[in-house]
């Protein structure tokens, strides 16, 4: 089964589906919130629901009605976003708004821009060259 199908099968979460987003919610600030990660959410009204901070990678979310949301924090790797509200959302710093676009009218999924990895990189060399100049100075 091809892993396209294999999300569109996936049941969409429980409380999610319900629309009982105050349970939701409740739980997420118990530290008990149902794992997200590739789940099947197209077509919800999410517009209550408080995902900041959430793991949402490969989550199926055509139609979803996102309007609204804080999505700081997210983990949105490979997430389909065809179709979706998304007026007045805030996205992860990390994806570019031409990938949520294309997202949103193409179905790509989408990508995180690797910031975070270039600045990890650009932070370890930095602290190298400090360590060489000091032991320059110190010889």
């Amino acid at each position: 089964m091809a892993d396209k199908d294999a999300i569109s099968l996936k049941p969409k979460e429980e409380m999610l589906f319900e629309e009982n987003l105050p349970e939701f919610n409740r739980l997420k600030a118990e530290g008990k919130a149902p794992d997200l990660r590739q789940a099947n959410l197209s077509g919800l009204d999410l517009r209550q629901a408080d995902l900041k901070g959430s793991d949402l990678s490969g989550c199926y979310l055509r139609g979803a009605n996102l309007r609204g949301l804080d999505l700081t924090g997210c983990d949105l790797r490979g997430v389909s976003l065809k179709g979706a509200l998304i007026s007045g959302a805030l996205f992860p710093e990390d994806i570019p708004p031409q990938e949520i676009r294309l997202s949103v009218e193409h179905g790509t999924r989408l990508r995180a821009s690797r910031l975070e990895l270039y600045q990890e990189r650009t932070l370890t060399l930095m602290a190298e060259m400090v360590r060489l100049m000091r032991k320059m100075a110190n010889e």
